[in-house]
């Protein structure tokens, strides 16, 4: 039987998320449900519960985790009537909770390794909901295929791990079909989420690139949901990762968590990249911590690799030699140097690499050969990868053609395992190998170089006496492609691609003199027992409750359809600017004071055609017709444009260059109100800026009357963003000593005079209202960048410092919602203009004229 949860895939995958109703009562759910069920109040497709206003019904925090597989294991029962269900103690999740407050209860989310006929399922989910706290989500045959062995398997993990479908028959192209079950399956696992979910009062940690757009199915339930991600696999460059049709989806998606988390500091910046080239988002570095200004929320961008439970490996070590496993490999390979690989059957492991660098060692050091052996164990595949009979083949085929080159009585270079091997007899092997070799060409983190460090050093048993005493001296030699490289600093980094040089290295770690081995091992080891899997899971939490503190100071709300939603969050004082308020204070005001930015608050930044419409002449004469107002047009643009594109508006006062230049309205002359005259700085600046023009493709230098502004708009986004940072040091350092000011705005840095800006304007004016008897008592200011925030400054500060008088009332206002030192935003500059529009309406209304005739009295 089909669910509800299954339909619409079509309108899911392409974004058309169904539009929420009212948001309802929200049931509550306690601690452990024991009756699963179909939640119908819960379901996406009726209620939007977006913030939860009533305390939570249950006390304390929960962390709840999701990944596409719970730490179960599931064995059918030998009566074939029902399953037997126990931890699978290997599955690092579980281990997330040892770093976790003891009071803090845990429930994992995720679909089960077996598939149960639907008839067992909520018997099972009532079973191990009461049993593990886990909550299963079973996935239908037919969309566990589409989604886990389509789109996860063959789309993003060759994306991921730098694989593009260059044709056919290398990769898998992008198929729709196979993104909609990954929505689909997304939104199904928010269900569950949402069944035992307490908004107010849980962590939800979202893990691994099977769930990347699950953020947004929970964000747009619960906007003030505390909630994590992390990503096990790489993260591509955004030269790669730009090649994925859904990009911009599963992007966005992520910014919807509040902590996203990665294993080194080379995937956060390719994402931190892609954020920048296709979103225009740049990230700031504050003590520390990185973050993504993402419409007002903080988006912490967390570094942290993943460690390993110490104890679990101690309790293999244990039950291995309780097996007497170490006694019958040291027999076995008595005599021999063991090197040692442990690798999935994955076409980017790199194993054949690495019996290529074998290979190759034993010819060019044949005193090696009958005296080492190189044991790799290749574990199941997880999934249906891309080649894996190939890779399997090819694999099998190097082995037999080494072994028979090199085979000697009682002796073959390569013991190839091609078993699942339980974790002792793996703990076993790393015992006795003299080295780990790791070869592959990507990979998230390879938890493998942990293990065989902690089995070298050995484990006490108190309890039975026993001492397993390592040789406590171990070598590693890595591919500097996977995520465990960059903590390792004491191992062998190679280039797996050559095996040449992967051969020396392996060479030169088995050779090395015993105390070094030594050193390098207590380095590793001492690294490893202070950056476990506790210490990873409680830094994580750490972070997302520093992110998410501010949660419920801020104003939040849910913006956009499908994959484009995103929440807003602002400064409780900082709020949409009201129509009706602002005519009403309008109609209300006897002089009136309007200031007016151009590009970007009347002009779209984007638009090409840089000349005001008609419809922005017609609404500036209308107001400016009005003897109350005082309306100034503020720009940093030159005033031979300013005076060309509004000679229709004769009543207009001019602000040019940031207020250098100043023409007050009715007059055809310009006034200068900079402190200095004499621009032989720009003698200075100009060289400089035109070597950096040079070198950055893409930039350009505008030249002012009185300032010089480099941009770098249609420039690199990365590089032009790197160039804008050398160019201000480098100009401030070149220009200390003259009157000027080295400033950078949005795509520019500019060079000015100093004592010239939009504030000290807004001053000039209202000093010479006064001074003719018309104080403003209502002063309306907006515009969108850096430097209109100089104007927020001084009009926020006039009435305090009595420049206004005490009952003014003050509308400042930026285009777009980010932080500013204005009170108001509008979105646009169409609703600039629209609100323009309305005050000029009242100009032209019979109040307006009501009051004119009162003042003319």
């Amino acid at each position: 039987m089909m669910s509800r949860s299954y339909t619409n895939l079509l309108d899911l995958a392409s974004g058309n998320f169904p539009v929420m109703g009212k948001e309802k009562e929200r049931k509550r759910f306690p601690r452990v449900m024991t009756v699963p069920g179909s939640i119908t109040e819960l379901d996406d497709d009726q209620t939007n519960s977006v913030a939860s206003e009533n305390p939570s019904s249950v006390a304390g925090e929960r962390m709840i985790i999701v990944a596409n597989l719970l730490p179960l294991k599931a064995k059918r029962r030998p009566d074939n009537k029902g399953w037997n269900f126990g931890w699978n103690e290997d599955s690092l999740l579980l281990r997330v909770k040892d770093g976790l407050p003891e009071d803090m209860e845990v429930l994992y989310v995720g679909s089960l390794p077996v598939d149960v006929d639907p008839i067992e399922q909520d018997d099972v989910a009532s079973y191990i909901l009461e049993k593990f706290k886990c909550v299963p989500a079973f996935l239908p045959p037919n969309l566990l295929g589409k989604y886990y062995d389509g789109f996860c398997k063959k789309q993003l993990w060759p994306l991921f791990h730098y694989m593009l479908p260059f044709s056919a028959d290398h990769g898998c192209r992008f198929d729709r079909s196979m993104w909609e079950a990954y929505v689909s399956v997304n939104r199904l696992f928010s269900q569950k989420v949402v069944e035992v979910l307490n908004p107010e009062d849980d962590f939800v940690w979202i893990h691994d690139y099977h769930l990347m757009v699950l953020p947004t199915f929970l964000r747009r339930r619960f906007v003030r949901l505390r909630m994590g991600f992390f990503l096990h696999s790489p993260f591509p460059s955004s030269e790669i990762y730009r090649t994925l049709p859904v990009r911009e989806e599963i992007l966005k998606a992520l910014l919807n968590s509040d902590l996203i988390g990665f294993h080194t500091f080379d995937y956060a910046r390719h994402f931190l990249s892609c954020c920048s080239r296709m979103l225009g988002l740049e990230y700031q570095s504050k003590r520390g911590y990185i973050g993504l200004d993402y419409y007002g929320r903080t988006v912490g961008i967390k570094i942290m690799p993943v460690g390993i439970h110490m104890g679990h490996i101690e309790s293999a070590m244990k039950l291995a030699d309780k097996e007497k496993k170490f006694e019958e490999l040291k027999q076995q390979f008595e005599g021999k140097t063991v090197l040692l690989g442990v690798d999935d059957m994955d076409i980017f492991k790199g194993i054949n690499l690495k019996l290529l660098a074998m290979e190759h060692m034993l010819k060019q050091h044949p005193n090696w050969q009958g005296r080492v052996v190189l044991v790799q164990i290749c574990n199941p595949a997880r999934g249906k990868g891309i080649h894996m009979e190939e890779i399997k083949a090819e694999i099998e085929e190097s082995c037999q053609r080494i072994n028979k080159e090199f085979v000697k009585p009682g002796y073959e270079p390569i013991v190839l395992i091609h078993r699942p091997l339980s974790i002792s007899e793996r703990m076993a092997y790393c015992s006795i190998a003299e080295c780990v070799v790791v070869t592959a060409v990507r990979d998230g983190m390879n938890l493998t170089p942990y293990e065989y460090t902690v089995c070298r050093q050995g484990v006490s048993d108190a309890e039975t006496g026993s001492n397993l005493c390592g040789p406590k001296k171990s070598m590693l030699v890595v591919s500097e492609f996977i995520g465990c490289s960059p903590s390792l600093s004491g191992a062998i980094r190679v280039n797996p691609w050559n095996f040449e040089t992967t051969a020396e290295a392996m060479n030169e770690a088995i050779s090395m003199a015993e105390s070094e081995k030594e050193l390098r091992h207590e380095k590793h080891y001492r690294y490893l027992r202070t950056h476990d899997v506790a210490f990873w899971s409680r830094s994580f939490l750490q972070d997302m409750e520093r992110t998410c503190a501010d949660h419920f100071s801020k104003r939040c709300w849910g913006i956009g359809l499908g994959f484009g939603f995103r929440v807003v969050a602002l400064d409780p004082n900082f709020r949409k600017l009201s129509v009706d308020d602002i005519v009403a204070a309008y109609c209300r005001a006897k002089s009136r004071a309007i200031f007016l930015d151009y590009d970007g608050t009347l002009m779209p930044p984007t638009s090409i055609i840089k000349t005001p419409s008609s419809q922005i002449i017609s609404i500036l004469n209308r107001l400016c017709g009005d003897p109350n107002n005082t309306v100034f047009m503020v720009s940093g643009r030159g005033r031979e444009s300013l005076s060309s594109w509004f000679s229709p508006c004769k009543k207009l006062g001019l602000a040019a260059e940031h207020g250098y230049f100043l023409r007050w309205p009715l007059h055809e002359e310009w006034e200068t109100y900079g402190q200095n005259s004499e621009f032989g700085w720009m003698q200075l600046a100009e060289p400089v800026m035109k070597s950096y023009t040079e070198a950055t493709d893409g930039s350009e230098i505008e030249r002012k009357e009185s300032a010089l502004v480099w941009h770098y708009q249609d420039a690199d986004p990365g590089f032009g963003f790197g160039q804008a940072k050398e160019i201000l040091d480098h100009l401030e350092s070149v220009l200390a000593n003259e009157p000027v000011a080295v400033k950078s705005g949005q795509f520019i840095v500019e060079v000015k005079p100093q004592g010239v800006s939009k504030g000290i304007v807004a001053e000039k004016i209202f000093t010479s209202m006064a001074e003719k008897g018309k104080q403003a008592d209502f002063v309306l200011c907006i515009g969108d960048d850096r430097s209109d925030e100089d104007m927020f400054e001084i009009i926020g500060s006039a009435v305090s410092r009595h420049i206004l008088p005490y009952n003014t009332e003050v509308f400042a206002c930026t285009v777009g919602q980010k932080p500013s030192k204005a009170k108001y935003y509008l979105d646009d500059t169409s609703e600039v203009v629209s609100m323009l529009e309305s005050i000029a309406e009242a100009s032209d209304s019979p109040v307006s004229s009501d009051n004119e005739s009162d003042i003319s009295v």
